[in-house]
């Protein structure tokens, strides 16, 4: 029995270790960039490379109507949001901050516009973006980065 619990901790403190949790983190980075930049993607007019499409003016009237904010001014906001936040996550930059933010987003469109989507997406993405608030984005990110430069 001793040798199964030594075992176990051996690989416990393997896959605990810097490496494998920040390619963990970089995954959930991309993931929950790829998950946001899409959305985005959706509120463009085609073929341009960032003027908001008048059908999303027309969501942001309609279907999101809930949200407390003027419909122009909240359509301009997630639009920006969903492309700003999910760049600052790939590259590890702000990290905790762009995931803070698209905590805000989420709990939105959780409130406002989708409140039977809880169990289906959106605990999925709150539990990503709690994880990098918490954790931050590990050593393969420019937040790493700039640490190291600013201990130096």
């Amino acid at each position: 029995m001793k040798t199964i619990v030594a075992s176990y901790d051996r690989a416990v403190a393997v896959i605990s270790g810097r490496i494998p949790e920040s390619l963990m983190l970089l995954f959930m980075r991309v993931v929950l960039a790829g998950i946001f930049w899409r959305s985005g993607q959706t509120k463009l007019a085609e073929g341009s490379w960032f003027q908001i499409s008048d059908s999303a003016y027309y969501l942001f009237e309609t279907e999101y109507s809930g949200v407390p904010l003027p419909s122009h001014f909240a359509a301009v906001m997630a639009t920006v949001s969903e492309h700003l936040f999910p760049v600052l996550l790939v590259f590890g930059l702000f990290t905790r901050a762009a995931a803070l933010a698209l905590l805000g987003m989420t709990m939105v469109i959780q409130i406002f516009v989708y409140p039977d989507a809880w169990w289906t997406e959106h605990s999925l993405w709150v539990a990503m973006q709690l994880a990098l608030i918490v954790r931050g984005a590990g050593a393969i990110s420019l937040d790493h980065l700039l640490a190291r430069k600013r201990a130096a």
